[in-house]
């Protein structure tokens, strides 16, 4: 019957001393790496327990092969119970000296046991609802990596917004990081310890994966053996193994039975060790896990090591590591990762419509930055053809993959920040901060500003803490808790905040508008306010997707964008015009159609004071250049830009006396080159063979007679609340061809009444009594 306690000898002191030293650590390091697994628990040792065990006193049993364990020693050679008790076996002190070109070919030898086990765990991918595992190789896109982490950072809100404000607005340029990118092989070639931090769904554990993959095929560090460790497993591994012990094992399962040939391979640095997800180890296992990575690569420290974490997740230090960050994705990585992806799914021609369609969704560009967003995207599209109309529905589906999904389809449990803070409550908090950010103009706020959001927030919550400093510190963690699991926020300087993208901004805004409180009605009308601004166009379009009836907001409006002009006089009197002329021409479409021509060629006339035949021309030039571009799309789409070109090159030979002649002549001799409508095909082919150059003759013609006609009486300003106005009718109008539920009789009265001047207006209300 085995002793129920232990006693070192005195040589197996003098071993477990200098192992001890070999590894840096003091009595209570050894303490902390020592777990003892129970058949329901975990339990430590203690100091003292240890300071015994160097005292040569009896130990208890499961401890003492503990500290041996951790110390890479062998338990029994300490206890004098091997045949050789005077020279107790060490793994690490007695690992045989092999020449340079012997350990070579030791590499080679266990590269190729290992080679089948890393091909099957790296070499595929598969996530959220793909129906079937993609090879790494391919649809892997290559990697940039951001040197600085954009989080430390020093800069202020003003640096971040750069040249992009309220009056210049462009979301593309939010949140754009403007420092060198490094391709992700360079930096792992650079430093041989490196962690790489990135958001979630940032693409890391499919880096580490290609990155064995390259290695396992002598397309990267050759000469090394490849090591990938899902750290995860690792912390839940039985036992409680060192890193040596569960690399070990690993490679046992792959036929390499000789022990001392893993204490060779790492003690002469010819492994590539990849530690993946440090941030998906629970809470209760970290202190653990963290020692043993301090251990590994300090025992091992001629290896080359790289870890992945999620940004924000915990503040780990690793003294001899590098910190990098993955950046996002750009275009040209977008639409790689996009070919490739379409490719595997045998239809290469559908990644051309998705990039095409991509280019004219801006808000979708933003999500396509994030690796699984895209992969999202690209599910969607391939299903569809096409993104959905309601993007408020494709937003949503993201949002519960970055705050649910992703996790539990990869069985990973986070540890509970803040247990009162469900992910319902997370998203009315999101809501709550996004809709009061967003309606100042704020895409960047500090962390006090949030945390202060937070505290206003969590109080309310049953059973919540009533003490300030126990309330900061809660909302501490729960920004923390957002931003590492979720990251839906994201530290874009230090101390400085935004969310990870403008959309789920947007969309956590028209959800907080939109939620059933008896403010609903004063929300509505404070959006409708904002119709003439560019930043809350995408705003305007998720709000009325996502009420259950938009008739309320799409009227408020309507008698918004009728206020617009109600008391300029002349740019009433142009609104007039534009009624009898729509009314005195012959053409297939609605009077309100024919309106909307009307007003757009009022606006490229008047633009910069000037009323020309040129800039009439420059009307028809950017119809032909839309219809360029539009090609690839639908036939219908092709139809009504064919429509439209003809339309307008009718009005520039109608409607002005051409002076000399012979320009006339060009323009009308322009138009006749054009083939019939009446058989689209045809019309498209001969397009794609002839459009270029007839744009250039078009051009030809703008350049020799640009210099005609008088200026406008409109004032700039006019010209601007006129441009103001033609915009919000077209945000009015796509709203209202959305995918959104209106009445019948709302839509019919909206549409029919369009860039009507007040006196048409009141008196249609004098028939209609409205």
């Amino acid at each position: 019957m085995a002793r129920r306690s232990l006693t070192a000898t005195s040589e197996g002191i003098q071993l477990a001393v200098d192992a001890r030293t070999g590894k840096g650590w003091s009595n209570e390091d050894l303490a902390a790496t020592v777990v003892i697994q129970s058949k329901s628990t975990t339990v430590g040792i203690g100091v003292a327990t240890v300071k015994k065990f160097f005292a040569e006193k009896p130990v208890d049993r499961k401890y003492f092969v503990g500290i041996c364990n951790a110390l890479d020693v062998n338990w029994e050679g300490v206890a004098g119970q091997s045949k050789n008790a005077q020279t107790p076996k060490s793994s690490n002190a007695q690992t045989p000296q092999l020449s340079n070109s012997k350990i070579d070919t030791l590499v080679q030898e266990i590269r190729q046991k290992v080679k089948a086990d890393i091909h099957h765990r790296c070499g595929t991918m598969r996530v959220l609802d793909m129906e079937q595992p993609i090879g790494i190789g391919d649809i892997y896109t290559s990697v940039n990596i951001l040197a600085k982490l954009s989080g430390r950072r020093r800069l202020g809100i003003d640096d971040l917004w750069q040249d992009c404000g309220l009056d210049n607005f462009d979301r593309l340029l939010l949140g754009n990081v403007k420092q060198k990118r490094v391709p992700g092989l360079e930096a792992i070639a650079s430093y041989d310890k490196l962690m790489i931090l990135g958001k979630p769904g940032a693409g890391k554990t499919t880096f580490m994966k290609r990155l064995a993959t390259l290695c396992n095929q002598e397309k990267f560090l050759a000469d090394h053996v490849p090591v990938f460790v899902t750290l995860k497993e690792f912390a839940e591994a039985e036992g409680k193994p060192s890193l040596k012990a569960y690399i070990t094992e690993q490679w046992q399962t792959c036929g390499v039975e000789d022990r001392d040939s893993v204490s060779t391979i790492l003690n002469a640095g010819k492994a590539l060790i990849l530690l993946d997800g440090l941030d998906e180890v629970l809470e209760t296992e970290h202190s653990r896990v963290l020692q043993a990575i301090k251990n590994g690569t300090g025992q091992f420290r001629d290896c080359q090591f790289v870890i992945t974490c999620r940004i924000a997740a915990r503040e780990y230090t690793f003294e001899h590591f590098t910190e990098v960050e993955v950046a996002d994705f750009n275009k040209e990585q977008i639409a790689e990762f996009v070919t490739k992806w379409f490719k595997t799914k045998n239809d290469p021609k559908k990644s051309k419509t998705f990039i095409q369609r991509l280019d004219n969704h801006e808000p979708i560009q933003e999500l396509a930055t994030n690796p699984l967003l895209l992969t999202l995207l690209c599910l969607v599209f391939g299903e569809a053809a096409d993104f959905p109309q309601n993007r408020a529905e494709l937003y949503k589906e993201g949002l519960d993959i970055l705050l649910k999904k992703w996790d539990a389809k990869r069985n990973i449990e986070r540890d509970q920040v803040y247990k009162k803070l469900s992910l319902k409550r997370k998203e009315d908090l999101l809501s709550k901060l996004a809709f009061r950010t967003f309606e100042r103009g704020d895409y960047f706020f500090k962390q006090g500003v949030v945390e202060q959001h937070i505290i206003d927030f969590i109080r309310n919550l049953p059973g919540a803490n009533e003490e300030d400093e126990a309330l900061q510190l809660d909302s501490e963690a729960v920004l923390k808790s957002i931003e590492s699991q979720h990251g839906l926020l994201v530290e874009r300087a230090r101390g400085i905040y935004s969310f990870s993208h403008l959309t789920f901004q947007e969309y956590f805004t028209a959800k907080q508008i939109i939620s059933p409180t008896p403010q609903l009605r004063d929300r509505l009308t404070q959006l409708a306010t904002h119709i003439t601004e560019k930043r809350y166009r995408e705003t305007f379009f998720l709000t009325v997707g996502m009420l259950p009836e938009a008739d309320d907001l799409l009227i408020l409006m309507k008698q918004q964008v009728d206020r617009l002009l109600q008391d300029d006089p002349d740019l009433q009197t142009i609104l007039a015009r534009i009624i009898e002329k729509s009314k005195s021409v012959r053409v297939p479409y609605n009077l309100p159609t024919v309106r909307t021509f009307y007003l757009t060629l009022t606006l490229d006339l008047t633009h910069f004071r000037i009323h020309t035949h040129a800039h009439a021309l420059d009307h028809v030039l950017a119809r032909a250049l839309a219809l360029n571009r539009a090609l690839t799309f639908d036939l219908a789409h092709v139809l009504d830009l064919a429509h439209v070109l003809d339309l307008a090159l009718s009005r520039v030979i109608q409607d002005f006396d051409w002076n000399p002649l012979k320009v006339r002549l060009k323009i009308q001799a322009l138009k006749a080159k054009l083939p019939n409508r009446d058989n689209l095909e045809k019309f498209k082919q001969w397009w794609q063979e002839n459009g270029e150059k007839w744009v250039a003759d078009l051009r030809t013609v703008m350049i020799e007679h640009r210099d005609i006609g008088p200026d406008s009486y409109l004032t700039r300003g006019q010209v601007t609340k006129l441009g103001q106005y033609y915009e919000a009718n077209k945000l009015l109008v796509r709203c209202l061809n959305s995918d959104c539920y209106v009445n019948k009789e709302t839509r019919q009265e909206i549409e029919e009444t369009l860039l009507l001047p007040v006196s048409e207006l009141e008196k249609r209300r004098g028939v209609t009594g409205v």
